[in-house]
């Protein structure tokens, strides 16, 4: 028997009778996570599998305990669901779930640690400072804009470090603009990164695990009606245009999805994950952040890609659900295995 054939009758085996679909929390995407979660729970009733929806408050663990044997789908988009810590949690209460650990979720998640992970692995990255609030107050805008202005150039993109959904996002074309697209960076979090503005072509590419290893899906270009790919029109229908696949030429699509699969691996991501990038006019990709809990909308680029790839939201869902199932039940098989005796 293959491994795959091994994998595929584990994982048949440990069909899990329920779901717990996490979506909501307390971060600036909750809207958006709820909305996620609707559809993934949706998605895997429609493979006959018993969801129970749930939002991250002080019931959640009693809740979990009254289900051994529950499966978690985060579907939790921003810091709360994003970072890690939950996962953790899941972890330390040894509840299987789908996803990247905790550890691979934090580096992910900050996107100045993740650029230099990427940069360090060969892959190209704009040019990029990190700056804490602290920094930016006590040494002064007009010292830091002058400095980053030489370093970095004009246009640039500023971003909070940790955060999802483009919020606290800014494209600066003029020295004066800086200061205003720090402060909006630091409201979503105490450390901005600056970075150079790299144009190009837009897409995005989800890399998923259905239980025989990481296949990137086709990359999906976004082309917003407004010009900016911002948190209005990532999750307002018809402000943008999705093309799946991209219109860029065969090389180039395998560029991308060797990016996506070389990040995914890097940084030590499993089941699930969606890395942006722009593709320059020499048809180089570009990273530009990765997401370890992408969102499910009705218009967001995964649902997209996975019916460009011929699969079924719902199909691909349960997959993953049966994988983390699968997961657990080696573990648990390894530790209660008596150690050989040399």
């Amino acid at each position: 028997m293959t491994q795959d054939e091994r994998t595929q009758q584990l994982s048949e085996s440990t069909h899990p009778q329920t779901v717990v679909v996490l979506s909501g929390g307390l971060s600036h995407e909750r809207d958006v996570s709820l909305r996620s979660g609707r559809r993934v729970s949706e998605a895997l009733r429609s493979q006959g599998l018993e969801v129970v929806e749930s939002d991250v408050d002080s019931a959640l663990v009693p809740r979990l305990a009254e289900l051994p044997g529950a499966v978690v789908f985060p579907v939790l988009h921003g810091e709360a669901g994003e970072d890690g810590a939950l996962r953790e949690v899941l972890a330390l209460l040894n509840v299987p779930f789908v996803g990247s650990v905790g550890s691979a979720s934090r580096v992910a998640f900050d996107k100045s640690i993740a650029t230099t992970v990427v940069a360090d692995a060969g892959l190209r990255t704009p040019v990029q400072v990190a700056l804490p609030h602290e920094i930016f107050r006590e040494l002064g805008a007009q010292a830091l804009v002058a400095a980053l202005g030489r370093q970095i150039g004009f246009p640039m993109m500023v971003k909070p470090s940790r955060g999802g959904s483009a919020l606290g996002c800014s494209k600066v074309n003029r020295a004066e603009e800086l200061p205003s697209a720090m402060v909006g960076a630091y409201a979503y979090g105490p450390v901005a990164v600056v970075e150079e503005f790299i144009e190009g072509t837009e897409v995005t590419v989800a890399v998923v695990d259905r239980g025989q290893g990481p296949a990137a899906l086709p990359a999906v270009e976004i082309r917003p009606d407004s010009g900016v790919y911002d948190y209005t029109s990532r999750y307002t229908a018809g402000a943008n245009r999705f093309l799946c696949p991209a219109e860029v030429g065969p090389e180039v699509a395998q560029r991308c999805a060797q990016l996506a699969l070389t990040v995914h691996a890097e940084l030590g991501l499993r089941d699930i994950s969606r890395t942006d990038l722009i593709i320059t006019a020499d048809g180089e990709p570009v990273f530009l952040e990765v997401n370890v809990a992408p969102g499910m909308t009705e218009t967001s680029a995964v649902p997209l890609a996975i019916e460009a790839a011929g699969w079924s939201l719902g199909k691909m869902c349960a997959d993953l659900v049966r994988v983390a199932r699968a997961r657990d039940t080696a573990d648990r098989a390894a530790l209660e295995t008596p150690a050989a005796v040399s």
